[in-house]
């Protein structure tokens, strides 16, 4: 009979296979019949698939949903408060609250939108409590004053220096405008998916986007901010 060699794992034992093809002893593949197609791999399930799995109590679909959503979620988060110990714990609080609402879940928005929107209100529960908005570094003028002028035609930045020019430029934003652009650009949401997010309508979110979008070309260039 003619074969197709599929790889199976070399630590797997060598054993006896039926029509479907064998394992040589030693060999760490098996070999299947050329007739045979291998089973084809299953489509990853979606995040509100999961969400209603781990509703019913099945612990890993929880962490699949968070190893999808942890790094961004962290970013976005860190990019709005820009202290890491704080970040941390409203990280934490994010996703305690998601597994307290995990028995009333219900698709009824995107479970990135609807966990955003945590994060949002979260943040807003934040700034509420200490009655205002963060402060630009101390060192922000020094810090400007540093960055080269982006116009300069002799001189190339690195990627480095394009993503530090661009927080210095992000921080320099007011945090309704931060925001937008963080959820569009960083975490591809759409634009009613934002206002979902940040409870304003699409008009003032695409307003916000476009005003911040032309602040950073400004500062940036349109070479580093298409």
């Amino acid at each position: 009979m003619s074969t197709a060699i599929a790889a199976r794992p070399a630590a797997a034992p060598p054993r006896r296979r039926g029509r479907a093809g064998f394992t040589p002893s030693g060999a760490g593949l098996t070999l299947l019949p050329v007739n045979e197609a291998a089973p084809a791999t299953a489509p990853e399930p979606a995040d509100e698939a999961l969400m209603l799995a781990y509703a019913r109590g099945d612990v890993a679909a929880f962490e699949q949903l968070y190893a999808r959503h942890r790094l961004r979620l962290y970013r976005y988060l860190l990019g709005q408060l820009r202290d890491g110990a704080l970040a941390d714990e409203l990280f934490q609080d994010v996703w305690q609250k998601v597994i307290a609402a995990r028995a009333g879940w219900r698709p009824e928005a995107a479970f990135a939108t609807w966990l955003y929107r945590i994060a949002h209100n979260r943040l807003a529960d934040h700034w509420r409590a200490l009655r205002h908005r963060p402060a630009a570094p101390e060192d922000a003028g020094e810090r400007t004053a540093r960055v080269p002028d982006p116009d300069t035609p002799e001189r190339r930045l690195s990627e480095f220096e394009q993503r530090r020019q661009l927080q210095l430029a992000l921080d320099a934003l007011p945090p309704e405008q931060r925001e937008v652009v963080m959820l569009r650009l960083e975490q591809e949401l759409s634009l009613e998916e934002i206002g979902e997010v940040t409870g304003v309508g699409r008009e003032t979110v695409k307003s916000r986007l476009r005003y911040a979008m032309d602040k950073l070309r400004a500062r940036l260039g349109p070479e580093v901010v298409p």
